[in-house]
C-alpha cells in the first residue's frame, strides 16, 4: 500500500512539473515564466526526489517481502531498472533545474527571459510521465515471464 501511495504521489508531482514546465516555456508574461522555473526547483527537491526515493525503497521492501520476489519476474526487474534510471536522471537533472531557477531569480531583461524559456523541462517531465505510466501498466498487467531464478524457485 505504501509503495502505491509513493508511486502515485511521484506521478502526480511529475504531472505538476510538466504543467509548470509548459507554462514557463510558453508564457508571455515574464512573472509567470520566472515563477514557473522557481517553483520547478522547489517541486523537484521537496516532492520529486523524496517521492522517487520512497517509491524505490518501498518497491524493494515490498518485492523482497512478498511472494513476487525481486528476481523472480521480468516485469519486476523491468520496473526496478526503470525506477533506478528515473531516479538517476532526476538527481542529475536537478542541477539543470537549479541553474534555470538561478537564471529566473537573476533575470533582469527580456533577453534573460528568452534564455530561460527552455523546452528541456517539458521534455524531461514528459518522458518521466511516460515512464511512470509504463510502470503503472506493468504493475496492473503483471505480464507473465519468470526469470531463470524464478523458474527454479517455482519448480524445484
Amino acid at each position: 500500500m505504501m509503495h502505491i501511495g509513493c508511486s502515485v504521489g511521484w506521478l502526480g508531482a511529475v504531472v505538476t512539473s510538466l504543467v509548470l514546465a509548459v507554462a514557463g516555456w510558453l508564457a508571455s508574461d515574464a512573472a509567470m515564466t520566472r515563477g514557473a522555473y522557481l517553483v520547478l526547483e522547489v517541486v523537484g527537491w521537496y516532492a520529486l526526489i523524496p517521492l522517487s526515493l520512497a517509491s524505490l525503497l518501498t518497491g524493494l521492501v515490498q518485492s523482497l517481502g512478498s511472494r513476487w520476489g525481486l528476481f523472480r519476474h521480468y516485469w519486476i526487474l523491468t520496473k526496478l531498472a526503470m525506477n533506478l534510471v528515473a531516479v538517476g536522471v532526476l538527481l542529475l537533472y536537478m542541477q539543470t533545474l537549479g541553474n534555470l531557477a538561478t537564471l529566473a531569480r537573476n533575470a533582469t531583461s527580456p533577453a534573460d527571459l528568452h534564455l530561460l524559456r527552455s523546452p528541456s523541462p517539458v521534455l524531461h517531465a514528459g518522458a518521466a510521465v511516460a515512464l511512470l505510466l509504463t510502470a503503472l501498466v506493468l504493475s496492473v498487467v503483471k505480464p507473465r515471464g519468470l526469470t531463470s531464478y524464478g523458474h527454479r524457485k517455482a519448480h524445484p
